[in-house]
């Protein structure tokens, strides 16, 4: 087995302009994303989406850049986040909880799993979702926040299409042993 001691890519040094420029685009990316959500009570939204523009930007040639992943994606994480949140705050459904926080320990666990069930049976896999349906659940949030999170995705989704000639996978692959 050869061990690779390099610390910096190899590709860096032949692409380091797009590695710059796909690096800047999901900085003012997230820049947006912390100027517009409250980063002290949406802290689960913001990782999830943060973990998105990862995935864009640095892999956008990938599987789960594809804008069905995307989009469908956030759609299955929204709609599962946005119902299962509705029902743990339900006052017949907290009374049977200790504290709210049980409460929400157990619902953001089901909205996880929901969204993910829903996500591999849709083709719509795409990771950062699921932490949108639990983030739905233990955050605060209203319908501005849904449309942010939704503008936010179809953001990167356009971007993504008018860029990806231009921009190449960032992350080197895995070696099959």
């Amino acid at each position: 087995m050869k061990l690779n001691m390099n610390i910096i890519d190899d590709k860096v040094r032949k692409q380091y302009k797009r590695y710059i420029f796909q690096c800047f685009l999901a900085t003012l990316t997230i820049l947006a994303v912390l100027f517009f959500l409250d980063i002290l009570t949406e802290t689960a939204i913001i990782a999830a989406l943060g973990a998105s523009a990862f995935i864009v930007f640095t892999m956008p040639n990938m599987y789960s850049s594809d804008p069905r992943r995307l989009l469908g994606g956030y759609l299955v994480g929204v709609g599962t986040g946005i119902i299962i949140s509705t029902i743990a705050k339900n006052d017949l459904i907290q009374s049977f909880f200790i504290n709210g926080t049980s409460s929400l320990i157990v619902f953001g666990a089901i909205a996880v799993g929901i969204a993910i069930f829903l996500m591999t049976i849709t083709n719509t896999e795409h990771a950062p979702a699921a932490g949108i349906a639990l983030g739905l659940v233990i955050n605060t949030w209203d319908y501005r926040t849904i449309i942010f999170i939704l503008a936010a995705i179809l953001w990167m989704t356009i971007i993504r299409k008018i860029l990806k000639p231009y921009m190449i996978n960032l992350t080197s692959p895995v070696s099959k042993k």
